[in-house]
């Protein structure tokens, strides 16, 4: 059986936090990165504040660092 380094929980919340850091480095609230992103502010909010579980796509997280202006694997980096 093969055993992995980190808990499925800790992506999601390594994205979510990276999300939060990279929209407030844009200074955009996030009702600018959601209407830049095509996607509604309460899924925003839902993804940064830890309500949405497992419910976003490799789409959602590409339409996220699109309006944020990064490369996706930023959405991936470390929490120092």
């Amino acid at each position: 059986m093969k055993t992995f380094e980190h808990s499925d929980n800790y992506y999601f919340d390594l994205i979510r936090h990276n999300i939060k850091k990279y929209r407030q480095a844009s200074h955009m609230t996030q009702q600018e990165l959601a209407d830049k992103a095509g996607l509604s502010m309460n899924f925003i909010a839902k993804i940064e504040s830890q309500k949405l579980q497992r419910g976003f796509t490799i789409v959602s997280l590409g339409r996220i660092a699109d309006a944020l202006k990064i490369d996706i694997r930023k959405l991936f980096d470390e929490i120092p």
